[in-house]
């Protein structure tokens, strides 16, 4: 029975993988400016529904905002499922996407202290959650000559990681998959200096609980502890999506005080709750983030 059942995964994840893989072949035949929102609309009216994840943004924001009218919650998961497939694409355009970063500015007093740490050797953590698109930030950075590295969770499908892996490490700077020795990669090119970006918003089993927009959610502290080992910069960036759907600012708030790892993912989460609720259709609705 277990063989068949895991014959029937693989099956899923090959039928899975062909719909999401399909789109992304055909839209990179477009030009930029037109496949970024075609892929928005593929998600949106057809990837999103098939893989449940309209109804899953539908629920998330019912349990966060239960007042707010079914149509508001309905036009907010819809946007955010657009901007989950206009992520995605961009992300598969790496070349294009850096080009494209390369002249908008970067604001905030984070990146002043990115600058100094660089000059001073100093290792750097960019945290950010599924906001916008995050990889517009590092391509920003990585325009100007900025080696940013990443740790990532690998995907469940593995027809689907593959190419999305590629992706990963396309943007320049070491990537690093989650697990032991992706993890040892990762601690060494920060013990040395280097930079690196981290998403904090995900659910984490045996993570800090955490209020997240009201509701307890398990959290990691693993980033806070790594800027208190390694005396690192501990930058909130995010990269938020202009009202066109292409373009991007991009802004690394003031690094958090080094105190403790609790108290310093707290501060974390709150500024970038303070991201979803001035735009919520901005932050990726889909993820299982409660449980």
């Amino acid at each position: 029975m277990a063989q068949k059942i895991t014959g029937l995964r693989r099956i899923k994840h090959l039928v899975l993988n062909g719909l999401i893989q399909t789109p992304i072949e055909l839209a990179l035949l477009l030009p930029y400016d037109v496949r970024v929102p075609f892929m928005g609309w593929v998600m949106r009216w057809i990837l999103a529904p098939i893989a449940g994840y309209s109804k899953r943004a539908e629920s998330n924001l019912a349990l966060i905002w239960p007042d707010m009218p079914l149509p508001e919650r309905q036009r907010i998961a819809a946007e955010a499922c657009d901007n989950a497939g206009r992520t995605l694409i961009e992300n598969y355009s790496t070349r294009d996407l850096v080009a494209r970063m390369k002249d908008v500015p970067i604001t905030g007093p984070g990146f002043a202290a990115l600058e100094h740490a660089q000059a001073e050797g100093r290792p750097v953590i960019l945290i950010s959650g599924h906001f916008g698109n995050y990889e517009a930030a590092r391509a920003a950075l990585v325009s100007r000559g900025y080696q940013i590295g990443g740790l990532y969770r690998p995907m469940a499908n593995a027809y689907f990681n593959a190419h999305y892996e590629r992706t990963m490490q396309a943007f320049g700077g070491p990537v690093f998959a989650q697990g032991r020795q992706g993890t040892t990669g990762f601690v060494r090119h920060l013990k040395a200096g280097g930079h690196l970006v981290l998403l904090h918003d995900q659910r984490v089993s045996g993570g800090a609980l955490i209020n997240f927009l009201g509701q307890p959610a398990q959290t990691a502290v693993s980033a806070a502890e790594l800027a208190l080992r390694y005396n690192a910069e501990l930058i909130p960036f995010y990269a938020t999506r202009g009202t066109d759907g292409l373009s991007f600012a991009i802004d690394l708030e003031a690094p958090v005080p080094h105190s403790d790892p609790v108290t310093m993912t707290t501060a974390l989460t709150r500024s970038l709750e303070a991201r979803i609720e001035a735009d919520p259709s901005q932050w990726f609705w889909i993820h299982r983030r409660w449980r």
